[in-house]
Parts: C-alpha cells; sequence; structure tokens
C-alpha cells in the first residue's frame, strides 16, 4: 500500500484518507460517500471540482474536453483522474447534500450470463444472475463495471432492474458499437452459462425522493436502462409524481420496451411515454411525434418550473438537453444526467 493522505471536501466538510495508488473518487466511494461522477474515465466532467488547498495531485489519462488545459492551471481537478501526494483540500462544485453520505459500499462480484438477446439492431437485453454474492445492494438508476475476459478492461454498463431481489438478477441494455471491445465479445464469445465479474455500485443518477414535484425524463439508445429502472422502481414504490419520458430514436426499429412503457402508462398515474424517430423511414408507418427529441421536448413542454429533470443517452443528446431544460426553468442543480461516454476511441468501447 502507498502512503496515504487527508483530503477534505468543502463546504460539506468531510474528510477521508486516500491512498496514493486510489483516485480520490473511488476512495470516496469505497468510504461511503457519494461524490457526483458519470464515467469516472475523465471524459464527462461530472466530477470536476476545485484545489483549495495543496499541489501535488497527479492525473491519469483525461479528455482535455472535460478538463481544458487552462482549468486545470486554475486549479480545477477530475476526482475520477486525481491521485492526491500530499493532503488537500477540495471544492466541490457540484454537490447532493441529501446523497453525500448514503454511498453503498462498492462489491466486487460473479455473474453468469442468462440472457444475450437484440431489443433492437443495435440495443442488447443482457441478463446475469450472481453467482458470489448472491445480491448487491444498488439504487435504481446506478452502474456497475463489467470485466470482459482475457483482458484488463472493464466497461460501465446501467442496469434496468430495481434490485436483485429474489431472481439475483441483472438486466442491462448495451448499445453494440462497430469493432468495439465489449461489443465484440457479445457478439461473438459470451454463451449462456458463462461467468463475468462485477464491480459496483457506482454512480448518482438516482431518483432523489421526498419531492411531489413533477418529473421530466429524457433519454435515447442505450440510456433507456437507467431511466426505465427508475420509473420500473416508482410503479413499484406507487410514487404518483407527474412523470413524463421523451425517448428519441432514428427509425421505428430503434425503439424498444414499448409495451411495457405503455403499460406503465396504465398503472401510473400521471405518466406518459413519448418517443419521437428523427428520421422515419417510409415504411415505419409512424404517426408519433418527428424531430430531435430535444425539439419535442421544446414543443409540449413551455414552463418546467419546480421539476426535476433526468437526462441519459449519447453526449451530444444530454449536451443539448441540458440548456433547453434550464431554459424552460429547471433549476440546474435539479438537472441530473448521465452522459454515455465511449471509452477511448469508439473503436475500443
Amino acid at each position: 500500500m502507498a502512503d496515504m493522505h487527508v483530503v477534505r471536501f468543502e463546504p460539506v466538510g468531510i474528510e477521508i484518507e486516500v491512498d496514493e495508488d486510489q483516485t480520490i473518487l473511488r476512495a470516496a466511494a469505497e468510504q461511503g460517500i457519494m461524490l457526483m461522477h458519470g464515467c469516472k474515465e475523465g471524459q464527462c466532467s461530472s466530477c470536476k471540482s476545485f484545489v483549495l488547498d495543496g499541489e501535488d495531485i497527479e492525473l491519469d489519462r483525461y479528455s482535455t474536453f472535460a478538463l481544458p488545459d487552462y482549468e486545470k492551471e486554475e486549479g480545477f481537478t477530475l476526482l475520477c483522474r486525481a491521485h492526491p501526494y500530499e493532503d488537500v483540500t477540495i471544492e466541490l462544485l457540484n454537490y447532493d447534500e441529501d446523497m453525500i453520505r448514503s454511498g453503498l459500499p462498492i462489491q466486487q462480484a460473479v455473474g453468469e450470463v442468462v440472457a444475450n438477446d437484440p431489443v433492437t439492431h443495435d440495443l442488447r437485453h443482457l441478463v446475469l444472475r450472481l453467482v458470489e454474492p448472491r445480491e448487491i445492494r444498488f439504487f435504481p438508476g446506478q452502474y456497475v463495471d463489467i470485466m470482459i475476459p482475457g483482458s484488463q478492461a472493464s466497461r460501465s454498463f446501467s442496469m434496468a432492474n430495481t434490485t436483485c431481489g429474489r431472481s439475483g438478477q441483472l438486466e442491462f441494455v448495451i448499445k453494440v458499437y462497430p469493432d468495439g471491445l465489449f461489443s465484440r465479445f457479445l457478439d461473438d464469445t459470451v454463451k449462456v452459462g458463462d461467468r463475468l465479474g462485477l464491480t459496483g455500485p457506482f454512480g448518482v443518477f438516482t431518483l432523489r425522493e421526498g419531492y411531489d414535484c413533477d418529473l421530466i425524463f429524457v433519454g435515447g439508445g442505450a440510456g433507456m436502462a437507467p431511466i426505465l429502472s427508475l420509473l420500473r422502481s416508482m410503479a413499484e414504490k406507487g410514487i404518483e409524481r407527474k412523470a413524463t419520458y421523451y425517448y428519441g430514436a432514428r427509425g421505428r426499429r430503434d425503439l424498444c420496451f414499448e409495451q411495457e412503457l405503455r403499460g406503465l402508462e396504465q398503472t401510473m398515474p400521471g405518466f406518459r411515454y413519448v418517443p419521437a424517430l428523427s428520421e422515419p423511414a417510409a415504411d415505419d408507418r409512424w404517426d408519433g411525434e418527428v424531430g430531435l427529441i430535444t425539439d419535442v421536448v421544446k414543443r409540449h413542454e413551455a414552463d418546467l418550473k419546480g421539476a426535476h429533470a433526468y437526462i441519459c443517452g449519447p453526449p451530444p443528446m444530454v449536451e443539448a438537453a441540458m440548456p433547453l431544460l434550464s431554459a424552460l426553468g429547471v433549476e440546474d442543480k435539479r438537472i441530473y444526467y448521465d452522459k454515455f461516454t465511449t471509452t477511448g476511441d469508439a473503436g475500443e468501447q
């Protein structure tokens, strides 16, 4: 074990010890401190913070889109990439006081493949049954890292279910990328009965409870998984907040879980599902919403003051939705998002 250093987080006054071999984010998670984060790979900027005191911090490889050089020079850092080599004080720029001390323990687990079925031409429904341990506690909306056999690599995927429960299963909706590392594994290698290593849970894309305000969900692609988990959780708990789910796809063949979502409209008072196609084909016979999902939201919503918004999907969609929702009245601190970034080059996903 390398040397340990004290990291203090302001303005919340929390202190943790961090091993030099760990990132600050990982050490916090292992000690039950739930800091805001997304990709854990230095690409999404969700964990961007400011160094108030201490200079000896080294960063693993990261994207300058998440942390431009001028921001690094000013004292900003990415907690998911930062290794402290002295005691430091960090100002959290984005945090949730209701959640920061509510982190669940990170666990190592092994899951057995139960199913790997296509739900669209490029989305897979992967189901794993936990073998050891039989259960992992997680909040709906969180994700785990899945190891890729035969390599040292892992990929992060959100659960679509709400709990392991009696089944001991975890469900994922995974986008298949051409020549992607995990994609090739799903296409060519994995079989029912294979065992995969897991680590988690991670993520703060979770429903903030204790409120009765309206909810707006905006999703696309594999962003279906965590939003479906949140909606299923609301249905299970009988939460009756007014909620609308805007889901963007290119064509009809890109839509999935349609029957379940239409069923939720019947069982959840105040819930609406609004899919939209940006490029419907003539044979789609589509009479629903057409256009980019952000344009559809703008057409349907005039005043979202007081609402909470959850956005999940590819970065361009997330980046377009955030300022729109803010302009429509959602407080910035009540816009929760999860960017589904790729790892390295697209060819390494």
